[in-house]
């Protein structure tokens, strides 16, 4: 689904165009002395604007693959980790080992390892002048997960009590496993830089100060304004036009 932002770059090129193609037929009237809102020169901002716009257009669908690919590579891994946890639960394990494997699935299913506190329980530490300060659980980022993934596979690999005969939880198929869900974060992360770049092309193109699109525009209804005056039928015909600067 395109986002209302995507489409505010789309209109302003759409105004601009219809901006275009009045100023078209001014004809000689239309004499600017600025360069930059001279009729080629407008032409000229239209079609790079348009390209740029292709451009962002072009790159998302990359992007866009590369994190479905990586959600439903993910989405299984809480409940294997879970089965992992049991599985060294279920071994003559140390208590601190046990602790240890308990901490990073934590981690890796972005799990508190203290519930929330209330707002009763808030209010009332606030009554003590108590503030009860909480960390974000959110060590969620994909990158993050990873990392504690291969803490834990590392740590499985050290355990010779950790044996299990289901070939999912062995350490071969956890460290596929792990290659498999770096692999699709990795190829996230190189998509994501193209569309980056795009977008920073086309943010210039339409929204740099003095040289955009948006400013460019804005100058040139001006400029209408000062040949057909305020009142013109010319004018009127321009003064509609939106231009507004998307972020």
């Amino acid at each position: 689904m395109t986002s209302k932002t995507e489409t505010g770059h789309a209109k302003n090129v759409a105004n601009f165009d219809d901006l275009i193609s009045f100023v078209t037929a001014y004809g000689a009237t239309y004499n600017p002395s600025k360069a930059a809102i001279k009729l080629t020169a407008l032409q000229t901002l239209s079609t790079n604007a348009k390209n740029a716009i292709s451009a962002v257009n072009a790159t998302m669908p990359a992007l866009s693959n590369a994190i479905a690919a990586r959600e439903v590579a993910f989405e299984p891994l809480n409940k294997l980790i879970t089965r992992v946890s049991n599985a060294i639960k279920a071994t003559d394990t140390t208590k601190q080992v046990d602790e240890n494997v308990k901490t990073l699935v934590r981690k890796i299913q972005g799990t508190r390892a203290k519930p929330k506190a209330t707002e009763a329980e808030k209010a009332a530490a606030a009554a003590e002048g108590k503030v009860i300060k909480e960390i974000s659980s959110s060590q969620m980022s994909f990158d993050s997960r990873l990392d504690h993934f291969d803490k834990l596979i590392k740590l499985l690999t050290s355990l010779t009590l950790y044996a299990p005969n289901e070939a999912e939880l062995k350490v071969t198929a956890l460290t596929a496993l792990y290659n498999d869900l770096k692999t699709k974060n990795t190829a996230v992360v190189n998509a994501t830089a193209p569309l980056s770049n795009a977008r920073i092309t086309r943010n210039d193109i339409l929204y740099k100060p003095n040289t955009g699109l948006v400013d460019i525009a804005i100058d040139t209804k001006t400029y209408i304004k000062s040949v057909f005056g305020a009142s013109s039928p010319q004018y009127k015909q321009v003064s509609g036009l939106e231009f507004k600067t998307v972020k």
